[in-house]
């Protein structure tokens, strides 16, 4: 990209052309060819085109306000309903708390991209289809089939919403990167905003019992819980409109807590090692190591962006392969350990589950670890490590999907 960017200085057209087809490759080459090239005037034409700050807050059009505002009534009125219906709060919630978000979010992508009406039918299908599923399931607290899928139908649903993201690029390896940094975002802003809202709850029921007036039962049950529901929707909508408040937060908040990540996880390997306590009776343990290896794809994620960059980059890039390959040895430990149970015990819900995402993510890693290797000992692009993670989207959703819909069957609901 950068030779391509070089040959085209002078040719507006070109340049157009290659920014259209690749943005982000496009976006981090052109600081290199910029920074040798400061004379040429187009070049400053594109420096502010593709890093202008707009210190406003963008509200977006009417239309898309009013969208917004439909689709978070809509939120509210689920999360609502076992106060509608006197129906179990637990009940309802544990099957159904991830249908308040996922599919509206959906819709959502699906009318910003007008995207036809063939090509959203199928993600709709597949929403009414998991709804539908999960709430027939029979009620039986010991079935680890069914709590599992429980625990994935969130996931499968994740899956989805990327797909309506995608829209009409579902092979694009970019749209793939932004819909998972678009997850980063929405994570942080979301905090940001319960948070706030968490505040300002305390402080009206605080206010309000300064004159003898207890509204906290009702606040909760019938006011906060609109709020809640609708903070998904709003983070979108500001990130959708204002990506210059938030998309450097994350890979921000992944630098800094790399190196630390990395540290933890040398001095638990020797501590695993000095006091020969292997995970192998520890289910909770299993579940702990499996939470830390996507909470570690997803730090990689958000720093190799900015690790490619600077100074230090290639200090930054050393950091991230050596936390790639910790995590595959801590990946290891936990596959011999759920080996270790299954040949103890026989297969189950619960242990095929953690094998069969373990093994998945050991596979990710290794090819997050062998592109790692590339960027920082043989100068390869970084947005390689950016599409092998992205590559495995679609196997996490599959995946996610047999576990919701085929454990339960396969396993009689036990």
């Amino acid at each position: 990209m950068k030779d391509e960017i070089v040959n085209n200085i002078h040719n507006p057209a070109g340049l157009e052309k290659l920014y259209r087809s690749n943005k982000s490759a496009f976006k981090k080459e052109f600081e290199h060819v910029y920074a040798n090239n400061k004379g040429e005037v187009i070049l400053q034409y594109w420096n502010e085109r593709l890093y202008f700050k707009n210190d406003t807050i963008a509200l977006g059009s009417k239309k898309e306000i009013r969208y917004v505002v439909i689709i978070a009534i809509i939120a509210g009125l689920i999360a609502n309903i076992p106060n509608f219906t006197g129906m179990d709060k637990e009940k309802f919630f544990t099957r159904n708390i991830s249908f308040i978000v996922f599919p509206l979010l959906c819709s959502y992508f699906i009318w910003k991209q007008k995207i036809v009406f063939k090509k959203w039918i199928l993600p709709l299908f597949m929403v009414l289809v998991a709804a539908i599923y999960i709430n027939l399931l029979p009620n039986i607290s010991t079935s680890n089939s069914i709590t599992l899928a429980f625990i994935h139908v969130p996931f499968f649903l994740w899956s989805i919403l990327g797909y309506s993201f995608l829209g009409n690029n579902v092979n694009n390896s970019n749209k793939r990167i932004g819909f998972l940094s678009y997850n980063g975002d929405l994570l942080v802003m979301s905090a940001i905003i319960f948070l706030s809202t968490l505040l300002f709850s305390a402080l009206t029921i605080q206010l309000f019992e300064l004159i003898g007036i207890k509204i906290e039962k009702m606040y909760t049950e019938h006011i906060l819980i609109w709020g809640l529901a609708a903070i998904p929707f709003l983070a979108t909508y500001l990130i959708q409109n204002n990506a210059q408040l938030i998309n450097k937060v994350s890979p921000v908040i992944a630098k800094i807590f790399t190196p630390l990540v990395f540290i933890n996880l040398l001095i638990y390997i020797v501590a695993i090692i000095y006091t020969k306590k292997y995970p192998y009776q520890d289910r909770n343990l299993l579940l702990i190591f499996n939470a830390l290896l996507i909470g570690v794809m997803a730090l990689i994620l958000f720093s190799v962006a900015e690790a490619g960059r600077g100074v230090n980059h290639k200090i930054n890039l050393l950091i991230l392969f050596g936390l790639s390959l910790v995590t595959i040895i801590v990946n290891c430990i936990a596959l011999s350990a759920i080996s270790f149970r299954i040949i103890q015990w026989g297969i189950s819900p619960n242990r095929l589950a953690v094998l069969v995402g373990n093994i998945l993510i050991f596979i990710n890693l290794l090819m997050v670890s062998y592109q790692l290797f590339l960027t920082a000992f043989k100068n390869a692009e970084v947005e390689e490590v950016e599409k092998s993670i992205a590559l495995f989207l679609p196997i996490y959703g599959i995946w996610t999907g047999l576990v919701t819909f085929l454990f339960p069957l396969v396993f009689h609901f036990n």
